[in-house]
């Protein structure tokens, strides 16, 4: 029996030695628990909240947390803390398939212009600069004026306004892919450039892309609220965070600050979990 009692890494393949670090960080098992509760939240709040999260109880309204009601409630009667459980729902649907559509977009845009280079390159890159020095706030109300608002559309708005920027880290990983022996010999083998970006690039270039995506969630996560509170997001009646706020705000002047402090809370602890699980990854990628 070997004397040492170190685990063998030697045997451990390089995604094995990535699903090791982030057992071990603590930062990513914050994060994820964090993220964990909320999607509990999300797919079966509804089951185990104390209030309809929609109904309204005129009598009761603005009342302060206490034991019938632990958040509070707000203008119109309604109970916080079952709107802040039930509201994860939209958020939680709305930011990640909105930056699910962006690293799918901005991937494949970045595996063409860094593959193809010189006139590709510098045609479809200054666009990109170009857009993506528009504030996504100012894109998105452009474009759901014109679309109109729902779901969908906040989801492909968010979505390809992201896109550049995933385009833009795939396309720097590309770049120094490109130059290796594995894509030189797939060259020579007479492999399609659709083949050798897809089938040989794409899963060499996974970490960083891995990487952008958990960053660009918080930031959907940000612009979702930030739609719903100015009013071109996530419509009434729903408990969405973003748009609770926007409803409730106007109430702290009067010593109402409950109505808005939970949800504002929820929004910070869901961007802050995905921070964690993003700076996890992160460093999971670089021991």
């Amino acid at each position: 029996m070997p004397a040492s009692s170190a685990p063998d890494t030697a045997q451990r393949s390089p995604w094995g030695e990535v699903l090791h670090s982030l057992a071990r960080s603590g930062t990513f098992l914050t994060g994820l628990f964090i993220l964990l509760f909320w999607a509990i939240c999300a797919l079966f709040g509804q089951c185990f909240v104390p209030y309809d999260p929609l109904a309204s109880d005129i009598i009761n309204a603005l009342a302060p947390p206490a034991a019938d009601h632990w958040f509070g409630t707000d203008q119109l009667g309604r109970d916080v803390f079952s709107r802040v459980i039930v509201g994860s729902r939209d958020i939680l649907t709305v930011a990640p398939l909105a930056t699910i559509l962006a690293t799918i977009a901005g991937t494949a845009l970045g595996l063409v212009i860094g593959y193809f280079r010189n006139i590709v390159d510098d045609v479809i890159s200054r666009v990109l600069e170009a857009f993506m020095a528009i504030p996504v706030v100012i894109i998105a109300l452009l474009a759901i004026v014109a679309l109109g608002t729902s779901k969908v559309t906040v989801i492909v708005v968010i979505g390809l306004s992201f896109a550049p920027i995933i385009a833009r880290t795939v396309r720097s990983a590309v770049l120094a892919e490109r130059e290796l022996d594995y894509v030189a010999a797939a060259k020579l083998r007479h492999e399609g450039a659709v083949h050798t970006m897809f089938i040989e690039i794409l899963p060499n270039v996974i970490p960083p892309i891995l990487v952008e995506t958990t960053v660009r969630l918080g930031y959907a996560i940000f612009a979702v609220a930030t739609l719903s509170f100015i009013g071109f997001g996530i419509q009434p009646p729903s408990p969405d965070w973003g748009l609770s706020i926007s409803s409730n705000y106007g109430m702290i002047g009067g010593g109402f600050w409950w109505t808005v402090l939970f949800d504002a809370l929820a929004i910070a602890s869901l961007v802050i979990g995905v921070n964690l699980v993003a700076d996890g990854v992160h460093g999971a990628f670089n021991d």
